[in-house]
């Protein structure tokens, strides 16, 4: 479980940092905010996407395309990982 943690910190990282650049832009467009959210977006999208590969099982393989989505993809793949049943665990 741990590719499901570290893809939940990603996602929770990345929706934030997303939010932080707007709100900068529009508001006072501070250099030093731009230059820290920036390559931290980018870094948690890249940390998201290898954490879904790792956490998606075959069951759940759309939560790889879901994390290749900036921004909300990572949060989409989260939501579909805990949606898919566990290998091995029936139904019913």
């Amino acid at each position: 479980m741990t590719g499901v943690r570290t893809l939940r910190i990603a996602a929770g990282a990345e929706a934030a940092t997303l939010a932080v650049l707007p709100a900068n832009l529009l508001t006072v467009h501070a250099r030093p905010v731009t230059s820290l959210a920036g390559p931290l977006h980018g870094t948690a999208y890249l940390v998201v996407i290898a954490a879904a590969w790792q956490a998606a099982t075959t069951a759940d393989a759309g939560a790889r395309w879901y994390a290749l989505v900036p921004g909300v993809g990572g949060l989409l793949a989260l939501r579909r990982i805990r949606k898919t049943p566990a290998p091995g665990i029936q139904e019913g």
